[in-house]
């Protein structure tokens, strides 16, 4: 690591040091190594050794640019776990040695209203996002977790439960959080019938939480490949949703459908799963528009409604249930030199679930 040096232009005053991480120059340039600054912590910083980052597909979609909105360089990774290898003189909740974990978010503004209540991932001034958004202390852009350390507010850092699989609970950090928020949201539980359409990194998560906390869950897919994991993964039934008879069964009997898929698909086919006051909430992000009929929502009083992640109090209470029911992401563990393959891999879905990345490969 390089000696500190203190940056002030374009950001506040802070020392910095060098780090070795993976990422990438340009959209169409594969991800190699390169060294990045962090800050030396702040009185109320925490600074984490990353053991390991999962691998999400928005990893892939801003390394790629093809959202619009990536500075260069860009180092990706927003599910992160480590451990504190010093802390600010001000942090009370974290000492060196203990368990930690970073999810999508690094900072907010935490003065509006949603941030005071506990929603930062709607702050009214756009949250601080863990990669690729505007670093306030050094004046560049973030950086993930694809990289040796990350030094974050003590507030945006997250207790790990001990008893679970550190590598496999990274995924927990966005694809866990994403699908517990609208779960929790919705208020599923015992004696509702939920469905989940999509069986990938979010959806089989959310096959998990929805079955711990009660659920009768119902997967729908296209594949008949996956038929057998999802009743592995805890599905009480499994759909083959090209087969009409099939969903003609569930026709107005679901309580609530929690839409996992990014393809274009026809959204009324699952709308019409739901009963009286049901709701269908959209976590996947298709490309294009989704087409909804009026006459899919008014007769049955349906809602149709789209979520994203929690706020920081809801992901550690996610991470909790999650301890508490033994709940982990499926996973392949790689090697960051693996992850141009990987991401080639994602695309194709040749993954179950997710990837995650064994940080010590970097430090070699």
């Amino acid at each position: 690591m390089d000696t500190t040096r203190t940056i002030a232009e374009g950001g506040t005053s802070a020392k910095t040091k060098a780090i070795k991480a993976f990422g990438t120059e340009a959209a169409t340039a594969p991800l190699d190594q390169l060294n990045i600054k962090r800050r030396i912590p702040k009185p109320h910083d925490v600074e984490i050794d990353i053991l390991y980052c999962g691998v999400c597909h928005s990893d892939l979609h801003t390394a790629r640019n093809e959202w619009h909105g990536t500075t260069y360089p860009c180092v990706p990774g927003h599910e992160i776990v480590g451990r504190v290898v010093s802390v600010g003189d001000h942090v009370t909740k974290f000492k060196v040695g203990d368990l930690a974990a970073v999810g999508c978010m690094v900072d907010s503004c935490r003065e509006c209203d949603y941030c005071n209540e506990g929603l930062e991932q709607y702050c009214a001034e756009g949250n601080i996002q863990t990669y690729n958004s505007p670093d306030k202390y050094l004046g560049t852009q973030t950086y993930g977790g694809y990289s040796e350390s990350i030094v974050v507010t003590e507030s945006f850092v997250l207790r790990v439960p001990e008893n679970l699989d550190l590598a496999a609970v990274a995924p927990l950090l966005c694809a866990g959080i994403t699908t517990y928020s609208p779960l929790k949201h919705w208020h599923v539980g015992p004696g509702q019938k939920v469905g989940v359409v999509g069986l990938g990194g979010l959806g089989h998560m959310a096959v998990k939480i929805a079955k711990a906390m009660g659920a009768d869950v119902i997967v729908f897919t296209t594949s008949p490949s996956k038929v057998e994991d999802a009743k592995r993964l805890g599905a009480d039934e499994v759909v083959l949703s090209r087969d009409e008879a099939q969903m003609a069964k569930y026709a107005g009997k679901l309580h609530f459908v929690l839409d996992a898929v990014s393809a274009e698909h026809d959204i009324n086919t699952y709308l019409n799963l739901l009963r009286v006051d049901g709701s269908l909430v959209l976590v996947g992000a298709p490309e294009q528009p989704l087409p909804v009929a009026a006459f899919s929502l008014i007769p049955q009083r349906r809602s149709f409604s789209g979520s994203m992640i929690g706020g920081i109090a809801e992901t550690q209470e996610m991470l909790d249930f999650c301890g508490k029911h033994n709940i982990v992401s499926d996973i392949e563990l790689i090697n960051i030199q693996q992850i141009n393959e990987a991401y080639e891999r994602l695309l194709k879905g040749g993954v179950k679930y997710r990837f995650v990345i064994d940080m010590a490969s970097l430090k070699e």
